[in-house]
């Protein structure tokens, strides 16, 4: 009973911890723009499907991708074991799904094979990421509390697939001595290896064994669940909203703000409504976080740092200072930011004197982008970091009149012969003979 009513508390505590931190984060998200995207629902879900659940995305890097896969269905589906171990901590039972019988001892040792994958799985993570030192992971955005954090999740996986496998081995040698509290129940094709290493253990030795494997999981799981907020494996939950959002225009394809129409068409059809008041203050482009859509901002949550966009970027690999994995970064950086300043100010945001572009991003990367989606393209989850990049280019050229010399001239030649090129309309084919 005691034990019981400590792991209610606990579940209760936790469960409660992670509501207002998802509260939080969807208050962050909220602070972009609003916009509404709800057409094409159909090709949407096929989209999730796919890439987010289907991991469709992955295996275009093999390595990586077959690993990753085996990570995510082993927390899937080894999941599933932790709903009876939440069954068996609210009522003091043991295995209370092993009524199923012989569905019950595959499916247990369906979940040991693939803790023994995971496991090694995440192993070969963390191999690559501190012994070979893949390029990707060895970026000036990763340093400090980045490697920290992927770090320490790789290594809270190895200890709660090692938890895993202690757990039955004495569950399965006490079973096998026929402990009254440990009936049969379970297949165990793993954890029967260990299981001889603790044959000469006593039963009390055993029971204090499994019981508190038990609980380093059960704990380690609520544990994980509400560091998510704070790590970059918060895309476990995001992926599947952030695919469905994707954007699923032609890749190139540009929007017109409607700021920008509400300028322009009023000169050419006199019926236009406005969209936006006229005498509110606006802004072309987006120079902070609250510029930004609501999109942009649950990408940069959906992040996972994976690197991939960067390692595709053909400026990042020519020495540029652009990273697309940064953009996204230090785009969640900034929202987090903003958000304590809500918290701190009763909701309400206080000027602090900074802004996405100029203290987080600087305009040099933002103009080393050549927009070739490759970024976006890479993506395992459809993050868009181009979007946030036009939106504060637009911002520097329609707001700060800061665009880059060879930029501003062709502007110039637009203006004045309707092409980005030094001839007149009546001669613009004649760039061909140059």
């Amino acid at each position: 009973m005691l034990a019981s009513i400590i792991f209610l508390i606990l579940l209760g505590g936790a469960v409660a911890f992670f509501t207002r931190n998802a509260k939080r984060i969807r208050r962050n998200i909220m602070i972009g723009r609003d916009i509404t995207i709800n057409d094409n629902k159909a090709e949407r879900w096929r989209t999730m499907m796919k890439v987010a659940l289907g991991q469709g995305k992955m295996v275009s890097r093999p390595v990586s991708g077959i690993m990753h896969i085996l990570v995510y269905v082993g927390f899937i589906l080894i999941n599933i074991e932790v709903l009876e171990m939440l069954v068996d901590g609210i009522f003091g039972s043991h295995r209370a799904f092993s009524f199923m019988g012989v569905f019950y001892n595959f499916l247990i040792g369906f979940f040991e094979i693939l803790a023994l994958l995971t496991f090694v799985a995440v192993v070969v993570f963390w191999l690559r990421r501190n012994v070979i030192k893949l390029a990707r992971f060895t970026k000036p955005e990763l340093k400090g509390f980045p490697t920290i954090d992927a770090n320490a999740i790789l290594i809270t996986e190895m200890v709660l697939m090692t938890a895993l496998m202690l757990m039955n081995g004495a569950d399965q040698t006490l079973q096998a001595r026929g402990n009254a509290h440990y009936h049969t129940a379970g297949s165990f094709p793993i954890s029967q290896f260990v299981a001889p290493l603790m044959s000469n253990w006593s039963d009390g030795a055993l029971v204090f064994t499994e019981r508190f494997t038990w609980w380093l999981h059960i704990v380690g799981i609520l544990a994980f669940l509400n560091y998510l907020p704070y790590s970059k494996h918060l895309h476990i939950v995001l992926a599947f909203p952030n695919t469905w959002y994707s954007n699923l225009k032609p890749k190139g394809q540009f929007t017109t703000p409607d700021t920008v129409t509400d300028v322009v068409a009023p000169n050419f059809d006199p019926a236009y409504q406005l969209k936006y008041d006229p005498n509110a203050p606006m802004r072309f482009g987006a120079k902070d976080v609250m510029d930004l859509t609501w999109k942009n901002l649950m990408d940069a949550y959906s992040c996972t740092e994976c690197g991939r966009c960067t390692s595709a970027c053909p400026q990042n690999l020519t020495g540029k200072k652009l990273s697309p994995r940064k953009i996204m970064m230090d785009t969640r950086d900034r929202m987090e930011e903003v958000g304590k300043n809500m918290d701190a100010n009763n909701g309400e945001f206080k000027d602090d004197g900074k802004s996405l572009l100029g203290d987080y991003i600087t305009s040099e990367e933002v103009w080393a982008c050549n927009t070739c989606n490759a970024c976006v393209q890479e993506c395992p989850v459809n993050i868009d970091p181009l979007a946030i990049i036009v939106e504060m280019r637009r911002y520097l050229v329609m707001e700060q009149s800061a665009a880059p010399a060879e930029l501003t001239g062709m502007f110039t030649n637009i203006e004045n012969n309707s092409a980005p090129w030094q001839f007149s309309p009546s001669e613009r084919a004649s760039w061909v003979n140059q």
